[in-house]
C-alpha cells in the first residue's frame, strides 16, 4: 500500500518518467519498482550490494547503482522523481533530480536529513514532498478500495510478491540483526 500511494499520490508516475528508487531491493522498493514499471515509468535503483542489485533487476529496474558508487553525480539532472526512504541522502537525491523534478521523502533508515534551503527549491523549481500512508488511508472505504486495486495488480501478474523472511517473535534480535546487516531483501515478519 505504501508503494502504491508513493507512485500514484505523492508523485503520480506518468509514462516515460525516470524514477530513482532508494533501497530498491527492500520490501517497499521491490513493490514500488513494479508499480512504476507497470505505469510506464523507468526505474533506476539504489542498493548496497550486487546481490541486491540483481533482485531489483529481476523485478524490472532498468539500471541499479550501488550506494558506494558516485551515484548522485552519475545521475545529476537525469531523474524526474526520486523516492528517498534513507533521509541522509536527501541532498544527493536533489542533485540527481532534474530542474522541475520532485523528491519524495518518506523515510529515515539512514538518519535524519539535513534542512532544505527553500532558495534552492525556488532557484531550481524542484519540489520536495513527504508522505505517510495514514494520510492517504483515512477511512475504511479508502483502505478497502486501495487494497483491492493492489490485489488486482497481483492477480493480473503485474506485481510479484516475494516470500518474506519469517522469524519467531522470540528471535526478534536475529531479525533486527539481519535488518541492520543490510543483507536482507524484501519483507521480514515476526511471528508470535
Amino acid at each position: 500500500m505504501t508503494a502504491s500511494y508513493l507512485a500514484k499520490d505523492s508523485y503520480a508516475i506518468k509514462y516515460g518518467d525516470v524514477a530513482l528508487v532508494h533501497a530498491v531491493a527492500g520490501g517497499v522498493g521491490q513493490m514500488l519498482t513494479q508499480i512504476i514499471t507497470s505505469l510506464g515509468g523507468k526505474v533506476i535503483g539504489l542498493t548496497s550490494s550486487e546481490e541486491k542489485a540483481e533482485v531489483a533487476r529481476k523485478l524490472g529496474a532498468e539500471e541499479v547503482l550501488l550506494y558506494s558508487d558516485n551515484w548522485s553525480e552519475k545521475l545529476a539532472g537525469k531523474i524526474d522523481v526520486a523516492y528517498d526512504s534513507v533521509g541522509s541522502t536527501l541532498m544527493d537525491s536533489f542533485q540527481a533530480v532534474r530542474d522541475k523534478g520532485t523528491v519524495v521523502f518518506y523515510g529515515m533508515s539512514g538518519g535524519d536529513p539535513v534542512s532544505v534551503d527553500p532558495r534552492m527549491l525556488m532557484d531550481t523549481s524542484k519540489t520536495l514532498t513527504g508522505g505517510d500512508l495514514w494520510s492517504f488511508l483515512t477511512s475504511r472505504e479508502e483502505r478497502i478500495k486501495r487494497s483491492h486495486a493492489l490485489f488486482e495488480m497481483i492477480s493480473a501478474g503485474k506485481i510479484t510478491v516475494n516470500k518474506p523472511r519469517k522469524f519467531a517473535l522470540s528471535d526478534g534480535k536475529a531479525a533486527h540483526d539481519l535488518l541492520e546487516s543490510r543483507k536482507s531483501t524484501g519483507k521480514i515478519l515476526l511471528i508470535p
